[in-house]
C-alpha cells in the first residue's frame, strides 16, 4: 500500500512556492508519490486571468521533472468546473491500494465544509492542510477537529515561503524581476511565450 499526495491548484503560474510545499508534504506525510493536478475552471477563483491550460500544464511538467513529482491532465480533459470530489473519486479507482493525502493551503481548509460533497471527499482520502507563514494554528486545528467526524484531517506545519501567482503576474505585467520566484525553467517559458503582459 503506497502513499499518494494529491496537489491541485490553478498553478498560474506555478511558483517555488507551490514546489516548496508540495517538498516539504511530501516527506513531512512520508509520500512516495505526489501530484500535481492543474485546475480546468477552479470554483473558488476568477478565471479571466488564467493562462491557456496547454502552457500551464507545460509550466507544471517543468517544474515538477527536477523534484520527480508526477503531473495529471485530469481536471483538464474532464472539462467544466473542477471539483476535488470527481478528482479524488478518479485517483481513488486509479491507486486502489494507495492512501490518499489531499493536500489544501490554509484559506481552502477554513471553508472545505462548503466544497461540493465534502463529506464523500473525506471517506477517501486524509485531508492535509499545508499551514504557511502567520497562519493561525489553533484555528486550524480547531477545523481539523471539526471535520473529524467526516474522516482524517491533519495539520502539516511547514516553513513561510510568502510569494503567490498574482503578485507573480502583478511584477510581470509590470516588468519588473520575477526569476527569483520561480523554477528556471518555467521563467524561460514564461518569457518565450510572452505569457501574463
Amino acid at each position: 500500500m503506497g502513499r499518494t499526495g494529491l496537489f491541485g491548484g490553478t498553478f498560474n503560474p506555478v511558483h517555488n512556492g507551490h514546489i516548496h510545499l508540495a517538498k516539504e508534504a511530501f516527506l513531512s506525510l512520508g509520500l512516495e508519490r505526489l501530484i500535481l493536478i492543474p485546475s480546468n475552471i477552479p470554483p473558488h477563483k476568477n478565471a479571466e486571468e488564467l493562462c491557456s491550460n496547454e502552457d500551464r500544464l507545460a509550466m507544471c511538467r517543468l517544474a515538477a521533472e527536477e523534484h520527480g513529482f508526477e503531473v495529471s491532465d485530469y481536471e483538464m480533459r474532464r472539462g467544466g468546473k473542477s471539483y476535488s470530489f470527481y478528482t479524488v473519486g478518479y485517483f481513488s479507482k486509479l491507486y486502489p491500494d494507495d492512501e490518499l493525502f489531499l493536500l489544501v493551503g490554509s484559506d481552502m481548509f477554513l471553508s472545505f465544509d462548503k466544497w461540493f460533497r465534502f463529506e464523500d471527499i473525506l471517506k477517501k482520502v486524509t485531508l492535509s492542510v499545508i499551514s504557511r507563514q502567520d497562519d493561525d494554528t489553533e484555528l486550524l486545528k480547531k477545523k481539523a477537529g471539526e471535520l473529524q467526524i467526516y474522516g482524517s484531517t491533519e495539520v502539516v506545519d511547514v516553513p513561510a515561503y510568502p510569494v503567490s501567482s498574482t503578485q507573480i503576474r502583478n511584477m510581470i505585467k509590470t516588468n519588473e524581476n520575477f526569476s527569483c520566484y520561480l523554477p528556471e525553467k518555467v521563467v524561460q517559458y514564461i518569457r518565450l511565450k510572452n505569457l501574463y503582459k
